[in-house]
Formats: C-alpha cells, structure tokens, sequence
C-alpha cells in the first residue's frame, strides 16, 4: 500500500452572483488545510458574502507564482493536506491558473477532484441562441493585430460553435478582426457581466456587433460565434470526372478502380462518373 496523500479540490466560484456559490464550495473553503486563491483579496470578500471562516492556509497562487509555488504545493498534499484551489470566477485552469498544478498532481499520483460551480463558457453558450450540440472553447485572442489576425485564420473555417474571452478594452478590435476574418454576417453573440446586475446579452452579425462594440463596452465579456457554415457542394462537369479518372489511368490504376475512386472521392454515384467516361470517350471518337 502506499503512502497516504492529500486531495487537490479545483473549486468553481461565482462569476458573478455570489448566490451562486455551490454548497460544497462553503464546507471546502472552512475545511480545507490550505487554500490557493488566484487573488486573495477577492477570496476574502467572497468568503465575507458567504459567511464562511476558512481554518486552512491561504497562499496566492496567480500566473506570476505558479511556477515557483507548485512544488510547495504538491509536497503539501503529499503530507497529506487538501488543497483548494479558486480563481476570481469560474473554473481553475479554463483561461486561469490550474493547469500546472494539476499536471503536477497527477504525476505525484495525487487524487485530483472538482466542486462544479458556474463557468463563463457554458453560460454564455447556452444564453447565445446558437448551435450548442458542438462547441469549442478559444480563450483569449492575442493581443497584437498580427498575432489575432493569424489565429482568427486558423479557426476561420471551424464549422463548431467558437467561445472566446476578451478584455473590455480590447473587445471592438476582436470583432472587428473576427468580422475581418469570418465575414460580418456570421451570427455572433456579445455576452457581458453575465449573471450580474448589468447583464446583457446582444446578439446578431459580427460586423452589427463591431460597430455596436466601437463606443465601449464595460465589463466581463464573453464572445460566442458561429461555426463556420457547409462548404457548398463543387460542380463537377462530365469533363472534370473523365479528366480525374483518365489521371488515375495515367498513374497505372484499372479503369473500374479509377471510376470507383473518384465517385468516392467526390461523393457521387459511380454511374454518374461511369456515364462521364463513357461520353468523353464518345467526344474523342467523333473529333477523329
């Protein structure tokens, strides 16, 4: 058997109305042995709203630190503490610090385990009025104009609905850029200081958005954009399918297999290609 360890709890915290604090978020924030916080400034007025007295020690685990303090932390819970681990809203590690420590958990073979509690992504998601069977979460776009550009690029043709964090100062270039990128038209939602007493959900083309976005937005925001929609469908003329087979004639294949290929291949019938071949051959004979 071997030596007994502590439990890495990743607590998802209010991402706005602090009424939306789990139950078991309470009993771990005046239970655990040490509680890391992304900011303790905002963990002590969160615990202030809840009412609860934490017991543990609290250390601040941020983007700055978590290189250094990790390995305080993992020797911690294989002495055997639970550790805590919030952020100022949503989920550890989604766009925030936790990834690291969690890795290093996991390699030391420490129990890792969650309190679900409310995320940025899903609420948005479900409040946007686009497609939710799919999705994928984006985080934060770079900073610099270049930079975007290029990642916008690379999601231009992503046919699943895209989540995006973005800074409120920052949120007139994004669209903009993501207007640039995936056409105005593509439908998009700006949700803004969800589940707060200003929240707002506006939804409509990008580029509408862009130009609303342009006066200044405040607060948290959350983007949701939709997938890009089905390529439609390439013409092919009798000429083309009689071309691609006579190519795959060309490179040594039966003229059966070629026809088969290039139906698969385009998503047609094999008659179809069959028919082509037969009338371009038709075509050639009556040139002579």
């Amino acid at each position: 058997m071997g030596p007994v360890t502590g439990v890495l709890v990743l607590a998802g915290t209010p991402i706005g109305d602090v009424s939306d604090a789990p139950p078991r978020l309470l009993t771990e924030l005046a239970t655990a042995d040490v509680i890391a916080a992304e900011d303790t400034r905002r963990l002590r007025r969160l615990t202030q709203a809840l009412g609860v007295t934490p017991a543990g020690r609290v250390v601040s685990y941020f983007e700055g630190n978590e290189v250094g303090r990790t390995p305080e932390l993992v020797e911690a819970l294989l002495g055997g503490a639970r550790v805590l681990l919030v952020t100022d809203a949503g989920m550890p590690s989604v766009s925030d610090p936790g990834y690291r420590l969690v890795a290093a958990a996991v390699e030391a073979e420490v129990k890792v385990t969650a309190v679900p509690g409310p995320s940025a992504v899903l609420t948005a998601l479900a409040l946007s009025g686009l497609p939710v069977d799919r999705f994928t979460f984006e985080g934060f776009l770079p900073r610099k104009t270049g930079d975007r550009a290029r990642q916008l690029a690379t999601v231009a043709a992503e046919p699943r609905t895209m989540v995006f964090f973005e800074a409120p100062h920052r949120i007139a270039e994004a669209l903009t850029a993501m207007a640039e990128a995936f056409g105005p038209e593509r439908p998009a939602a700006v949700c803004r200081e969800l589940t707060k007493t200003y929240e707002e959900v506006k939804r409509g083309p990008i580029g509408e958005l862009a130009a609303w976005a342009a006066d200044g937005v405040k607060g948290e925001i959350t983007v949701v954009v939709a997938g890009a929609p089905p390529a439609a469908p390439q013409e092919h003329t009798p000429a083309d399918l009689a071309r691609l087979v006579a190519l795959r004639e060309e490179a040594g294949e039966r003229r059966k297999e070629a026809i088969a290929a290039v139906a698969v291949e385009l998503g047609l019938p094999k008659r179809e290609v069959f028919d082509a071949v037969v009338a371009a051959k038709k075509d050639a004979a009556g040139k002579q």
